[in-house]
């Protein structure tokens, strides 16, 4: 897989959802890096910021977006505004995620549940929805969701969040199956483990040291953003 050189998105539009830190931001820059302009979103106006001047020093450019993926009406606003002034979507990246609690299943409560479905389900199925259209303008869409391996486990305490990605992970690639003609492709990306808040927060006893930046997963993500990159509908495994 080709990890691209710089200009190689040039003249392209990006979105890129949880981009005030980890793997999202780190995505942002590198499509920015090869020449994306990159609409970023994300809770904390202060974040972005940050992910902002990060992708001013590589040459790039951004716009802002502070956005919570709670709030639907807002969410599926993003992509006719962008449509709207750029009459396409070149590139969607859903890199947001919340952990929620580990929990047993029976003790998970009202508001464990909904946040995670929020995030990490329901705001994937609004990004489809809300996405297709303007990427079908687009010669070479591209769709990348960030999976992880525990929707294809059964880990005691991590049933809210895994069964929140299974179902993403479902509807994502059930989509690239009903787009399989379409020049859009779509595809799931495992970034394995990387040095995160949300790693941190499952992994408290773990020593960050020993785990990739996410800048390295960020390169490979970014490769399947490239319009020669063929690969649609699978599970893409970073290693």
């Amino acid at each position: 897989m080709s990890l691209g050189i710089p200009g190689a998105l040039s003249g392209r539009v990006a979105l890129v959802t949880g981009a005030s830190r980890g793997l999202g931001a780190a995505t942002a820059v590198e499509l920015a890096r090869l020449g994306a302009h990159v609409v970023i979103t994300a809770r904390t106006q202060g974040g972005l910021e940050d992910t902002d001047d990060s992708i001013r020093a590589a040459g790039g450019t951004a716009t802002l977006l502070a956005l919570d993926l709670r709030e639907p009406d807002k969410l599926e606003a993003i992509a006719p505004s962008i449509f709207a002034r750029f009459g396409r979507l070149d590139i969607l990246v859903h890199a947001a995620a919340v952990l929620g609690k580990l929990t047993p299943v029976g003790h998970a409560t009202a508001q464990d549940r909904t946040e995670v479905l929020a995030v990490n389900t329901l705001a994937a199925w609004r990004l489809i929805q809300a996405c297709e259209a303007p990427l079908r303008h687009s010669d070479a869409g591209r769709a990348v969701f960030v999976t992880d391996c525990r929707a294809n486990e059964t880990v005691a305490y991590w049933g809210p969040y895994a069964a929140s990605k299974a179902a993403a992970q479902t509807l994502v690639l059930t989509w690239a199956a009903e787009i399989a003609t379409a020049n859009t492709r779509v595809n799931l990306f495992n970034p394995g483990p990387m040095r995160t808040r949300l790693r941190a927060t499952a992994f408290p006893g773990e020593d960050p040291a020993l785990l990739s930046l996410p800048d390295t997963a960020a390169k490979s993500l970014a490769a399947l953003c490239l319009p020669e990159e063929t690969r649609h509908g699978e599970v893409v495994r970073h290693l």
